[in-house]
C-alpha cells in the first residue's frame, strides 16, 4: 500500500516528498526527497499571491513548472527506494497555495498544480485539490493535517498538542476524551523568512541567531498582537493574504533596527502559539513540534520559556521526523480519497460535516 505525499507550503522554499507504506492500521515512512525552488520560481509564486499583470497565464505556467518539479521529486523517491511506479497506489499533492479565501463571501482556495500533467509525467494516479470540498461545506479548508495527527499521534491517556511551525503556525489538540480540534495561530516562519531575505539575502535565519542578536521591540510586539485575527475564536485559518511584508511595514516607523524587528517577529510567533495554548488548551502538558520552525533553537527556547510547565519535544520521538509530517499527511489524505473515506474534521475546519476530499486524476 505505497503512497507518495508531496507538500510545498507557505514558506515557499521547495518541495517535500515522501514515500510511505500503509498496511492496515500500520504506517511506515520509506524514503524522502527535498527539491528546492529556484529563485525565479520562488519569486514568481510570491508575486502570484497578489493581483498582477497577466496573472492567469503566469499562474498556469507556474502550475506546469511546479508539476514538473513534483515529478522530479517522485523520480528521486522511487530511485532512492528502488520501488517501481507501478507499485504506487496514488500521489497526494497539496500544490502551492497562492490564495486562501475561505470566507463566506469568497469560498475558494487556490493551490497551483496541474494534476493531469503530474499523472501523465509519473504514470501514477494523482489526488489534488484537497481544500475546496471542505470550503464548499462551509469550512475553512484548513488546517487539514489534524486528522492525520489524530491517527498517528493520539495517546489513550495523555492530552497532546502537535504544533506545526511552517510558514503559518498551527495547533492540533489531541485530548484523551473530547474531540480533536485545531486552528492556525498566525505567522510561523513566513514573516521572519521574508524579513531575513530582504535584509541579509539569506532565505531564513539559521537557528534564529540573527533574531537572538536583536531585542524585542515591546511597542511593536504589542501593536502586532492587537491585530484582530489573533483574538478571533477558532475555527480559523490564514495565509499570505493577511500576513505579508506589507502588513508588517504598516506597523513600522522605519527607525527600527533590522535585527530588532527580526527578534520581535520571532517573539510574535512564540507569543501567538503560547497565548493560543493558554486560552484553549490549558490542561495539555505534552507539546510536539514539527515543520521547519522546530529546528529554530532560539524560537524553541523562547517557547519553552513561555510554557515552562509543559514538555516540548519534536515529533521525531513519536515516530515521524518533524520535517516530513505534513508531506506524510497528504499521502494519508490521498489514501482517504482513494478509499472514499472522509479526510476532514468539522470540529477543526468548521465544515457542516465530514467529507471525502480531493480531485482524482487516474494514471
Amino acid at each position: 500500500m505505497y503512497y507518495i505525499g508531496i507538500m510545498s507550503g507557505t514558506s515557499l522554499d521547495g518541495v517535500d516528498a515522501v514515500l510511505v507504506n500503509f498496511s492496515g492500521s500500520s504506517f511506515s515512512l520509506i524514503d524522502t526527497c527535498y527539491v528546492p525552488y529556484d529563485p525565479f520560481l520562488q519569486a514568481e509564486l510570491l508575486g502570484l499571491n497578489q493581483s498582477g499583470e497577466n496573472e492567469l497565464h503566469r499562474a498556469a505556467l507556474s502550475g506546469n513548472r511546479l508539476s514538473r518539479l513534483y515529478a522530479e521529486a517522485v523520480v528521486c523517491l522511487l530511485e532512492k527506494a528502488k520501488v517501481d511506479s507501478g507499485g504506487i497506489v496514488a500521489i497526494g499533492c497539496h500544490g502551492q497555495t497562492i490564495r486562501h479565501c475561505p470566507q463566506s463571501e469568497y469560498m475558494y482556495s487556490i493551490q497551483l498544480v496541474n494534476g493531469a500533467l503530474l499523472a501523465e509525467l509519473t504514470d501514477i494516479t494523482v489526488v489534488t485539490d484537497f481544500r475546496n470540498r471542505d470550503i464548499a461545506a462551509n469550512g475553512q479548508g484548513a488546517p487539514l493535517v489534524p486528522a492525520f495527527h489524530q491517527q498517528m499521534f493520539s495517546h489513550s491517556d495523555v492530552h497532546r498538542l502537535i504544533i506545526n511551525i511552517g510558514g503559518i503556525a498551527n495547533i492540533t489538540s489531541l485530548p484523551v476524551k473530547n474531540s480533536v480540534s485545531g486552528f492556525d495561530c498566525g505567522p510561523g516562519n513566513m514573516l521572519m523568512d521574508a524579513w531575513c531575505l530582504q535584509h541579509t539575502g539569506e532565505r531564513y535565519d539559521q537557528n534564529g541567531l540573527w533574531a537572538k542578536s536583536g531585542k524585542v521591540i515591546d511597542y511593536l510586539l504589542k501593536d502586532l498582537l492587537s491585530f484582530p485575527y489573533f483574538s478571533m475564536p477558532p475555527p480559523k485559518s490564514t495565509g499570505r493574504e493577511t500576513f505579508d511584508l506589507n502588513w508588517l511595514l504598516s506597523y513600522l516607523t522605519g527607525k527600527e533596527a533590522a535585527q530588532d524587528v527580526q527578534s520581535t517577529l520571532l517573539q510574535l510567533t512564540v507569543q501567538t502559539i503560547a497565548d493560543s495554548i493558554r486560552a484553549y488548551y490549558p490542561t495539555a502538558r505534552e507539546l510536539y513540534l514539527c515543520g521547519g520552525g522546530a529546528h529554530n533553537e532560539t524560537l524553541v527556547a523562547r517557547l519553552q520559556q513561555e510554557l515552562q510547565d509543559r514538555e516540548i519535544r519534536k515529533t521525531d520521538v513519536l515516530g515521524i521526523d518533524a520535517d516530513w509530517v505534513e508531506a506524510c499527511a497528504f499521502a494519508w489524505l490521498a489514501r482517504q480519497s482513494i478509499e472514499r473515506t472522509p479526510g476532514n474534521l468539522p470540529a477543526v475546519t468548521g465544515a457542516t460535516g465530514r467529507r471525502v476530499l480531493g480531485a482524482i486524476y487516474p494514471a
